[in-house]
């Protein structure tokens, strides 16, 4: 379904090429100070523009048509538009017959029954994220003395950040593209939120973050490396009696719960589906294997646009748990 959380709970709408994309936030509490431009640094964070993200150029710019009077929140369901203006539907006709290997368009017209927005990936594409992140942005204002911050570990295999370009432009000039590993630290959580068994911290983080597209996989604290640690290695001394632990192998979170240390966790971006190289795949019309070519405006490396999304879904999760403790 489209829409995640308890109290604090997040409905996202829209296609890539339609008219609007946006989201509605139902449970958001009344009297948080909120304009558009509180959402606009986010949503700047998610925009294309460096070298080898889309050239799909939009605005982005957030409408808040309910839920908002004389700039305060009233309690009432908020909802946040954005206008898709910069769109070039044509470049993706050729996929009705022949969906594209990795990307959701078979799988969609198989769910849908052939009547899916195929148009820039429709309602599957990474636009709907803009929702997310200004859904994530009202969510840091409800989270006082939490920091959520998620960045780039990782491109195309490669660990060293002033070689994240020339890994990047390689992808380019093979008209193929890479994939990535995000961290995010939230800071600040207080201990004891989360709902064992099944809404716990790990439960309800790993459902959102596996809404966005892209991602393939999650570990928190040492992950699968704690596969090939001994207990005595795994466990964190506890040091004091607010709980601080000497190391973070549990990530900030045991039996399910926040133990008050940073939650820490990474997540795995594959490479973008959408490539310009040929590939070979099954045409629906001819019944057989054939050379596809991918049109369109599409990112190399969509893991660039990603942290921001992470800690905004990040932030959803722990504003709906910190609504559900209070």
């Amino acid at each position: 379904m489209n829409s995640f959380g308890t109290k604090f709970r997040v409905t996202v709408f829209g296609e890539s090429h339609g008219k609007t994309v946006g989201v509605n936030i139902d449970g958001c509490p009344p009297g948080i100070p909120l304009t558009e431009a509180d959402l606009l640094p986010d949503l700047a964070r998610r925009k294309s523009g460096a070298r080898g993200t889309t050239p799909r150029q939009e605005t982005d710019l957030p409408q808040i048509v309910t839920g908002v009077f004389n700039g305060f929140t009233t309690g009432a369901p908020l909802t946040v538009l954005f206008e898709n203006a910069n769109t070039r539907s044509g470049d993706y006709s050729n996929l009705v017959v022949q969906p594209r290997p990795g990307h959701a368009d078979r799988v969609s017209a198989e769910k849908y029954k052939g009547f899916t927005d195929y148009r820039g990936g429709g309602h599957f594409s990474g636009r709907i994220t803009l929702g997310l992140v200004a859904a994530g942005a009202v969510a840091k204002k409800i989270l006082k003395g939490v920091k959520v911050s998620a960045r780039i570990l990782e491109i195309g295999g490669c660990t060293e950040t002033e070689k994240f370009p020339e890994v990047i432009e390689a992808a380019l000039q093979d008209e193929d593209s890479v994939g990535g590993i995000i961290e995010c630290v939230a800071e600040g959580c207080r201990p004891g939120w989360g709902e064992p068994f099944f809404n716990s911290v790990e439960s309800l983080i790993g459902h959102a973050v596996f809404s966005v597209p892209a991602v393939k996989g999650i570990e928190f604290g040492a992950g699968f490396r704690a596969a090939r640690m001994r207990g005595s290695e795994h466990n964190d001394p506890i040091v004091d009696a607010a709980g601080t632990t000497a190391t973070n192998h549990a990530g900030g979170i045991n039996g399910g719960i926040a133990n008050g240390n940073p939650i820490v966790f990474r997540v795995a971006v594959k490479p973008t589906s959408s490539i310009g190289a040929p590939q070979r795949t099954f045409n629906r019309e001819t019944g057989k294997v054939e050379e596809l070519v991918v049109h369109g405006r599409h990112d190399a490396c969509i893991a660039l646009r990603i942290p921001v999304i992470i800690e905004a879904v990040t932030a959803i999760v722990l504003a709906d748990l910190a609504l559900l403790h209070a």
